[in-house]
């Protein structure tokens, strides 16, 4: 047993598991699998696909663009979001790494 985590995580496990909370909600992986590659989509362009309001549209893309899933760039009035690839390849490498280290 590796004991020195018991009371504490190491920092990029807090990180990575921030990440796996957002994408743990069906809604938030709904909205992401509308995302095709190098694809960057409006508020408007998700919300009129999605089964939900408008304003639970804008607070699933928060939680995803605060934990750094999806990024968000404003131009003009309107906010277009993308994935950042190079988050869900960290999180994902850091518990491939993991999982190859406990067979």
């Amino acid at each position: 047993m590796n004991e020195q985590y018991i009371t504490k995580l190491p920092a990029e496990w807090v990180r990575i598991s921030r990440v796996y909370m957002a994408l743990g909600d069906a809604h938030r992986q709904h909205i992401m699998l509308l995302f095709e590659p190098a694809e960057r989509l409006s508020i408007s362009q998700i919300a009129e696909v999605m089964p939900l309001s408008r304003t639970a549209v804008v607070h699933h893309l928060r939680i995803l663009r605060d934990t750094g899933v999806l990024v968000a760039e404003r131009e003009g009035k309107s906010s277009y979001y993308r994935v950042n690839r190079t988050v869900l390849t960290s999180a994902l490498q850091l518990l491939l790494g993991y999982v190859e280290q406990h067979p």
